[in-house]
C-alpha cells in the first residue's frame, strides 16, 4: 500500500501552495465531475474523456504536490524508494475516485434492481440471485486482469495518445457491431430477448471478458459491456442495464480499492472540498445522461456515439496534435 511521507521540520515555516503548478480548483473538479458523470454510463470512455480534460487544464504536470510546511509529499511504492507525489499522478487517481459519483447515480435510478439483487443474495429472491450471478461472473475478468495490468496500464496507457486510438478503434468496432445488429434484425422487428437473470453464466462471462478491453483508457466500459450484450443476445436497453449494474459492481471495487489505497496522500496533497465537489457533480450529471442515454439508445442505437468519438479523436489531431 502507498504511504504518504511529510517532511519534518523544528520550525514550521507558514503554510505553502500544495502545488509547484496549478491545484485541483472547485472549476477544476466541476468540469471533471460534469465529464465523469456525463460519460461514465455513454460509450464514449468516461477514462478517455478525463485524461484529456485533465491536459487541457493543465493537471497533468509532473511537478510535486507539496503539504501544508511546503515539503514534497513523498509516497512509498512497494518495492520501490520514495517518490514525490506529482499532480498527475494525484488527478489520475482522483479521476477513478471521482466515479463514486455514477455509483450514486445507479443506486438511485435502479435502487429496485438493487433491491431484487441483494433480496437474492440473502436467499429470499431466486430471480436477484440469478442476477447477482451473471453480474459476479462477468465482473471477474477485468477485475482479475486489472489487478495483475494496472502498474502497466497506468505506465502506459495513460496519456492522450493511446487514449485517441482507443477512441478510433472503439468508433469502427461500435459501427460494425450496429450494422451487423440491423443486420440481425430485419425491418426493425427484434424479439424481446431474455431478461438479465435469465442469461446463462456463458453468456456473462462474454460479457465480462467484453469489459476487460476497456481497461485500455479510451476503448469505454458501457461500450464495450453493451457490444457484449448484444452478441449475448440482449436487445438494446437490457443491455445498457446490464452495463449499468455491472458498472456499478465495476465502479464500487475500482473506487474503493483507489480510495483506500491512495486516500490520505490525495487528502494531503489535494483539497478535500473540491474532490467532493466533484463527485457530486458527477452523480447529477451520470442520472441525468443515464435518463438520456436510454431513451436514445432505443431508437437510434451506438451509431451516433461511434461518429462522435471519430469526431473527437480527429479534432483534437487537428488543434492539439497526436
Amino acid at each position: 500500500m502507498a504511504t504518504a511521507t511529510f517532511g519534518v521540520a523544528d520550525s514550521p515555516p507558514a503554510p505553502a501552495p500544495k502545488a509547484l503548478g496549478p491545484a485541483l480548483s472547485y472549476a477544476d473538479a466541476l468540469i471533471l465531475g460534469v465529464v465523469e458523470g456525463v460519460t461514465e454510463f455513454l460509450p464514449v470512455s468516461s477514462t478517455g474523456h478525463l485524461i484529456l480534460a485533465s491536459k487541457v487544464l493543465g493537471l497533468d504536470s509532473d511537478l510535486p504536490l507539496l503539504d501544508a510546511y511546503g515539503h514534497p509529499i513523498l509516497v512509498a511504492r512497494k518495492g520501490e524508494a520514495a517518490q514525490p507525489l506529482s499532480l498527475k499522478d494525484a488527478v489520475d487517481n482522483y479521476n477513478i475516485i471521482i466515479q463514486g459519483g455514477a455509483i450514486l447515480a445507479v443506486l438511485i435510478l435502479y435502487w429496485r434492481r438493487v433491491w431484487t439483487v441483494l433480496l437474492g443474495v440473502v436467499g429470499r429472491d431466486p430471480k436477484g440471485l440469478r442476477l447477482f450471478r451473471n453480474l459476479f461472473v462477468a465482473f471477474l475478468p477485468a477485475a482479475v486482469i486489472g489487478l495483475l495490468l494496472k502498474k502497466w496500464i497506468n505506465a502506459h496507457l495513460f496519456s492522450p495518445g493511446p487514449v485517441l486510438a482507443a477512441l478510433i478503434g472503439g468508433a469502427i468496432l461500435m459501427l460494425a457491431v450496429e450494422r451487423w445488429r440491423k443486420k440481425s434484425s430485419p425491418g426493425g422487428a427484434a424479439p424481446e430477448g431474455p431478461d438479465l437473470h435469465e442469461l446463462s453464466w456463458q453468456q456473462s462471462l462474454l460479457i465480462g471478458c467484453c469489459q476487460v478491453f476497456s481497461l485500455w483508457p479510451g476503448t469505454s466500459r458501457s461500450m464495450m459491456t453493451i457490444v457484449g450484450g448484444y452478441l449475448a443476445g440482449l436487445r438494446p436497453v437490457r443491455a445498457a442495464e446490464f452495463s449499468f449494474l455491472l458498472g456499478l459492481m465495476t465502479l464500487t471495487a475500482a473506487s474503493g480499492y483507489e480510495t483506500v489505497k491512495h486516500g490520505a496522500e490525495l487528502v494531503a496533497g489535494l483539497d478535500l472540498g473540491p474532490m467532493l465537489f466533484g463527485i457530486l457533480v458527477a452523480a447529477i450529471a451520470a442520472a441525468l445522461a443515464v435518463k438520456g442515454f436510454v431513451h436514445w439508445l432505443t431508437g437510434h442505437g451506438l451509431t451516433p456515439f461511434a461518429w462522435y468519438r471519430l469526431a473527437l479523436a480527429l479534432g483534437w489531431i487537428v488543434v492539439m496534435g497526436w
